[in-house]
């Protein structure tokens, strides 16, 4: 059995991501990259499926871990009746091959230890051909894969499993280094395991030391800014949602989605979180990647891509999981790539002026993009369409939606104003307050006093929470104070926010899921812009408090099971976390905005 959700540990080379759990054993790989098949399964299986344990082969009395300083090197310390040790469990950043490291520290007395290595390539499908090298590395190799393991320790195989016995003392350190390469090229050079350490070490203090935040929750910051780096696919700049897939919404439920790919709704927070963090580099390498991707007509763009910009996200599932624990199906790829989401044509205009108020340099091209996205715009952005949240079914007309297409002719219209860039302003002046006018006059609910979800609904979504933060309405309009009781009315469980309304009773919604992290920061921000910090800071709080003991979150949370549910970690929530904990910051200096309030 996989552990829950929250009891894993990341690990990464900025180019693909492992999953440790407390008791040793890497649960979730995809090799060589984020969207690669993974050769370690049991995350979503069993042991079986593939895992590689280091673990006390007696019972563990005690376990604690940490992260060594603001890195993204994990430390695991066990304790049993006879002694402690430390695993130290890294991947160095990625060189001309990809090694996940693995030291065995023994820290007091003489413990005996058990590995386990279990290689099943092709999401825990394909058992590989084993064999040891002249030079005494174990390798594994099934199609175009292959992964060579290199210890001084002896090892053995028992039931198409590698496993070993060994003891360590105080002093002593037993290393162990995974490599994968592809199976036609020669075997990969090995590495000095206590080098790489110092390198990976000297890496992230480095890279942490950038970091130009020093308000509030500055640990929390800092944790959640490695956690998107961990994230990101450095050959690209783009940012997966999360290292998994399937990991479910609802614990037992259907609702399993593959997250490992890279989604255009984030780009205006990523690019808030990194440049009001001190990273312009990465939010230019963000940038970079961004135009690469939706190049091409408007009338192609997506809602998400991979890592390196591809369009076909195929879906499938793996029908020999059996799913985290038994939520199924099991799904490879995402077919909402396919969707008409209008809202994401707002974040990228909304991101590319972000950008120039930055003062991060943009070349020639992207104004004629943004231009030829908003002609295309003007054409469907009265079109029902699935949604924020990626309804699968008939489309509807979402406020958020809609308000997003504003946003899009808004920021078009401030960015040519402010830069001296030429553009058709009173064609998209008038776009602009026609769609200000239609969705005050069908998403607004006088009978309610509130935003709905859709135009001739009577529910609420969370995704309402952004109007005020996006500029459309002030906080202090009467009709965004309504829409804020309204979702502490019917949108709140145990202090938490729910993405839909309860309210919605079909058997697809009712009940649905846990409550969506990022929304309740979303909350949190809203409360901010209306001035109410003690109930911002209370909200902030909440979902800081749910956070793994190393500062990991999920997408949601289960308040009666009290667990983590969804992808893990999240790089949605990270990022609301990152922008919600700087707004707050910068709210104690009354004559100051919020520093990630949308530049308008």
């Amino acid at each position: 059995m996989p552990g829950h959700i929250e009891d894993y540990g990341l690990i990464g080379d900025c180019e693909t991501a492992a999953l440790v759990g407390r008791d040793g054993s890497i649960d979730w790989l995809c090799w060589p990259s984020f969207d690669s098949e993974a050769c370690f399964s049991a995350l979503l299986g069993s042991n079986k499926h593939g895992r590689w344990q280091i673990a006390p082969a007696d019972l563990v009395i005690a376990c604690s871990r940490r992260y060594r300083g603001d890195s993204l090197i994990l430390e695991t310390r066990l304790t049993t009746a006879t002694g402690t040790v430390t695993l130290i469990d890294f991947m160095p950043p990625r060189g001309s091959a990809s090694d996940v490291v693995r030291l065995v520290r023994g820290d007091h007395g003489r413990v005996k230890m058990r590995m386990e290595l279990v290689i099943r390539f092709g999401f825990g499908a394909n058992i590989p051909w084993v064999k040891r090298t002249d030079g005494g590395a174990l390798l594994a190799i099934c199609g175009p894969d292959m992964t060579v393991l290199r210890t001084p320790i002896d090892t053995h195989g028992e039931a198409m499993t590698t496993v070993s016995e060994f003891e360590v003392e105080a002093g002593a350190t037993v290393p162990f280094v995974l490599t994968y390469a592809a199976s036609h090229l020669a075997v990969p050079a090995a590495i000095d395991p206590a080098q790489a350490l110092a390198e990976t070490e000297q890496f992230w203090a480095e890279w942490s030391g950038r970091c130009s935040y020093h308000g509030e929750h500055r640990d929390l910051v800092m944790r959640s800014l490695i956690t998107l780096k961990a994230l990101t696919f450095a050959p690209s700049g783009g940012i997966v949602a999360a290292p998994t897939t399937s990991l479910p919404e609802k614990l037992g439920g259907a609702r399993n989605w593959d997250y490992r790919y890279c989604w255009l709704r984030d780009a205006t927070f990523t690019l808030l979180a990194l440049i009001n963090s001190g990273y312009t580099e990465e939010a230019s390498a963000w940038h970079n990647w961004l135009l690469r991707a939706v190049a091409g007509s408007p009338a192609d763009l997506q809602i998400m891509y991979g890592i390196m910009g591809q369009r076909r996200l195929l879906e499938w599932q793996a029908d020999w999981l059996p799913g985290y624990e038994g939520a199924e199906p099991v799904r490879i790829g995402n077919a909402a790539h396919a969707q008409l989401q209008l809202d994401v044509y707002g974040e990228l205009i909304d991101a590319f002026h972000q950008w120039r108020v930055a003062d991060i340099m943009l070349d020639g091209e992207s104004w004629s993009l943004e231009c030829a996205v908003l002609e295309h715009l003007a054409k469907i952005w009265n079109e029902p369409d699935s949604g924020i949240w990626e309804r699968r079914g008939a489309g509807r007309h979402y406020v958020s939606s809609k308000v997003m297409t504003w946003v899009a002719f808004d920021r078009g219209i401030k960015s040519a104003e402010m830069f001296g860039l030429d553009g058709p302003l009173d064609t998209w002046r008038a776009l602009r307050d026609d769609i200000h006018r239609d969705v005050c006059t069908n998403g607004f609910d006088k009978e309610q006093n509130c935003f709905v979800e859709s135009y001739g609904a009577k529910v609420l979504d969370a995704s309402i929470l952004l109007l005020p933060s996006v500029g459309f309405l002030p906080a202090s309009d009467p009709r965004v104070q309504g829409t804020l009781e309204a979702i502490e009315q019917h949108l709140m469980r145990d202090g938490f926010v729910l993405r839909h309304d309860p309210r919605e009773a079909t058997d697809e919604q009712q009940p649905i899921e846990g409550a969506f992290l990022a929304c309740s920061l979303w909350l949190a921000d809203a409360y901010l812009l209306a001035g109410e910090i003690d109930k911002a800071r209370a909200l902030f709080d909440r979902v800081a408090s749910v956070a793994n003991d190393i500062g990991l979150l999920a997408e949601e949370y289960d308040s009666d099971a009290k667990r983590q549910t969804g992808n893990f970690p999240q790089a949605l929530t990270h990022i609301a976390l990152i922008n919600t904990a700087q707004n707050l910051s910068a709210a104690q200096q009354p004559a100051d905005k919020p520093v990630t309030q949308r530049a308008k």
